[in-house]
């Protein structure tokens, strides 16, 4: 867009100088002529005819002016005087300013004459003009001149474009870099300012001021999740103590029924408030400093031998399949309770199911990790409403969950700068969680 800016400014000047010189040449000629033109009729409203041929005839004995023409013939068209050889053609009234190629007395050759033309009060008809050869031939000199520069102009237009462009490009990587190192939890990088106070300076500054904010927020999240995590969990596990102590003391068939249920809601929310701390934290882009180096395969392998007997117990086939070598730095206990997530909605509400398998590919700098089932599937125009956090496709809450499934997926697949998304398997469900290298 510089280069192009540049482009038609430069031709936009040149043309413009092109067209003004050229201006002003004719404007030069048609002066002379004009001028000429009117003297002669002064001397013929003085002296008649007789007079304006004396004139003329003076005129061109002096030669003053080589590059002048004029002609002046009767109004039978005969020539009476003048130094070209007969009137223009198609040209029977006035002209004020025309541009002909007309014959010289004693030339082969015509020449661009500019002229004009005015029938007198006796009918006669005076021709008055200038050769216009050599201001042509300026004008040619001017337009190669002019085209040249256009020439020149290009490579000189281009390399400015070419450096401002690899000016701002390094400005623009600088603040790249920083913004990649912060989104990959390095919260303590700032971009530099070079103390011009320019568009990019204060740009800077602005990105600084709000990484300053950023990492002071999540400080306090990390301190507050923290927090909130033993707050909470310390007494929801005293208060399940205490449940299990009441439940083998108690003798009471119904007392013991209830504190049963009780003991079940009390680690329902035990779980619901480990994996909300959990999808918060990964949010917030905690928990990068615990990547390590993970064999996918044996990953898979894992989690097939951890789920497998629940998923015989839900008479379904738990397969994986993972390219050997295949390896990532990653958060390994978020990615397995992810996938683990995935593997327990299969079993649990992938009606029809028989078959859970879990896959691993490589595509250029990112690793997918699927978990497909054959069962029922989810609506394509429902599948937005189960990643929502809370959200449930059973309205009704007959089924047992929190809702959060999902949203600690994508959580985790966020960490590790990819996404989380629900396509059709045909039939069932894939989740492709995407991870990026």
């Amino acid at each position: 867009m510089i280069f192009l800016a540049q482009l038609l400014a430069t031709g936009g000047i040149l043309f413009y100088v092109h067209k003004a010189s050229e201006r002003a040449l004719i404007g030069e000629q048609k002066a002379f002529v004009g001028e000429l033109h009117d003297n002669l009729l002064v001397q013929y409203r003085s002296g008649g005819l007789a007079g304006l041929v004396y004139e003329i005839e003076k005129r061109l004995e002096l030669g003053r002016n080589r590059d002048m023409v004029i002609l002046l013939t009767l109004p039978s068209g005969q020539n009476v005087v003048g130094n070209i050889d007969r009137w223009p053609t198609r040209l029977t009234h006035n002209s004020n300013w025309t541009i002909q190629n007309l014959y010289r007395k004693g030339s082969d050759t015509a020449e661009p004459i500019g002229f004009t033309a005015t029938v007198l009060p006796d009918g006669s008809r005076l021709l008055t003009g200038h050769v216009l050869t050599s201001e042509q031939r300026l004008t040619e000199i001017n337009r190669t001149a002019i085209m040249t520069a256009f020439v020149l102009a290009l490579p000189i237009a281009l390399l400015i474009a070419f450096l401002l462009g690899k000016l701002i490009s390094r400005r623009i990587e600088v603040v790249t870099k920083v913004t990649d190192a912060v989104r990959g939890g390095d919260l303590s990088q700032r971009i530099y300012l070079d103390g011009t106070d320019g568009p990019f300076d204060r740009l800077s500054d602005g990105i600084n001021a709000m990484l300053d904010q950023l990492e002071a927020l999540v400080s306090e999240l990390r301190m507050m999740t923290d927090g909130l995590a033993h707050d909470l969990r310390s007494p929801i596990t005293r208060l399940k103590s205490v449940i299990e102590h009441a439940i083998v003391e108690t003798r009471d068939e119904t007392a013991l029924a209830a504190l049963q249920k009780v003991s079940t809601e009390a680690e329902t929310l035990l779980a619901m408030l480990t994996t909300a701390l959990q999808i918060s934290r990964a949010e917030a882009g905690i928990g990068r400093d615990r990547f390590v180096e993970t064999e996918i395969s044996a990953l898979l392998s894992d989690l097939v031998e951890v789920y497998g007997p629940l998923a015989e117990d839900h008479e379904v086939d738990l397969q994986y399949a993972a390219p050997a070598g295949l390896t990532m730095a990653l958060h390994r206990e978020l990615v397995s309770q992810a996938l683990g997530n995935l593997i327990e909605n299969a079993l649990k509400y992938a009606e029809g199911a028989d078959v859970v398998r879990l896959t691993a590919a490589r595509q250029g700098d990112k690793i997918i990790l699927s978990v497909a089932d054959n069962g029922k599937g989810i609506p394509a125009e429902r599948r937005a409403e189960a990643q929502k956090r809370f959200g449930r496709l059973d309205s009704a809450r007959t089924q047992t969950g929190s809702g959060l499934g999902l949203s600690l997926v994508e959580a985790v697949a966020k960490l590790h700068g990819g996404t989380a998304e629900l396509k059709d398997n045909g039939p069932g469900l894939r989740v492709d969680v995407t991870l990026f290298r």
